[in-house]
């Protein structure tokens, strides 16, 4: 991964990353299930798909296809990738709706429809530079290949996992095997009871970057910890993309940028990694009447 700095506006360090160059253009491919297994809560699903695990890059996705050729299921559901070996790519599947259900039971040797790499990467810092990652619930398998590249950098590296109940835990175990975990859970089932802002805020003052993924409400603490103290965050947000491709514009969030005006960006490609202290989380799912176009859709001060 390219190593990619970030600079001081109105709003603290910002992403200046380009696009992902032509090498990690994405394809599409119809790729076949090697394994599944139990992840807590979640299933974990490995696909032979060599053209995308070459490309991929920690912090990118991948979106499937849903329920087959005759599905009345039309869009695509956008997952993390949680890992590439071997030309084989890795990701953990939370079931909830229908989509997500028929993703997390398809079986080996069954096939689907899959188009990846797609969206940013995490920026590396430094070499050297120690950092701070977060992952809430199944956002934790993200962080995995970071973690990686951030040892092969020789940054030393510190991880917080947490989630509800110790089912709901994920990657805790690849992640131990990478860095020094503390693991936390809301009702004490596992590790320390608490929230993973705890462990945070205890860790945030001695390392120089910290990385997040999980649900909107964390990343936002995480991000305004950080911020606090004067380290810059970076946050994989889960937004619906019901496109993957930025066509749709379902996913976009207020996002302040360079020149410290704020536009909506899209999750899907100018993301799903922003910087913590440009995302606007008080105001997503809002119009203000300071985000550029807003004056031509009527919204006034």
């Amino acid at each position: 991964m390219t190593e990619l700095k970030g600079h001081v506006g109105q709003h603290g360090p910002y992403l200046t990353e380009p696009a992902p160059p032509a090498e990690h253009a994405p394809v599409q491919r119809v790729v076949e299930v090697l394994a599944t297994r139990p992840v807590g809560a979640y299933v974990e699903l490995t696909f032979a798909a060599p053209e995308i695990a070459e490309r991929a890059v920690p912090g990118q996705f991948a979106a499937f296809a849903i329920g087959g050729r005759e599905s009345a299921m039309l869009l695509r559901r956008s997952i993390a990738i949680a890992g590439t070996a071997d030309g084989r790519v890795t990701v953990v599947v939370a079931p909830h709706g229908p989509g997500s259900t028929w993703l997390a039971g398809l079986q080996p040797g069954a096939t689907v429809d899959v188009v990846g790499p797609l969206g940013r990467p995490f920026p590396l810092p430094g070499p050297g530079t120690p950092a701070l990652l977060v992952g809430g619930g199944y956002g934790a398998a993200a962080l995995v290949g970071l973690a990686g590249a951030l040892r092969a950098q020789g940054s030393d590296v510190a991880a917080v996992a947490g989630a509800a109940s110790a089912d709901r835990l994920c990657s805790v175990d690849d992640l131990t095997a990478l860095a020094g975990v503390t693991v936390m859970t809301d009702d004490g089932s596992a590790g320390r009871r608490g929230w993973v802002t705890d462990a945070v805020a205890e860790q945030v003052g001695g390392v120089g970057v910290v990385y997040a993924c999980g649900p909107m409400g964390m990343l936002r603490a995480v991000a305004e910890l950080a911020t606090a103290a004067g380290v810059p965050s970076y946050v994989a947000v889960e937004e619906s993309m019901a496109c993957g491709i930025g066509v749709c514009m379902t996913c976009v969030l207020p996002v302040v940028g360079a020149d410290g005006r704020t536009r909506f960006s899209r999750s899907c490609t100018e993301g799903p990694v922003f910087g913590g202290d440009r995302v606007r989380f008080a105001d997503v799912g809002t119009l203000t009447a300071d985000v550029v176009g807003a004056a031509a859709m009527g919204v006034v001060a």
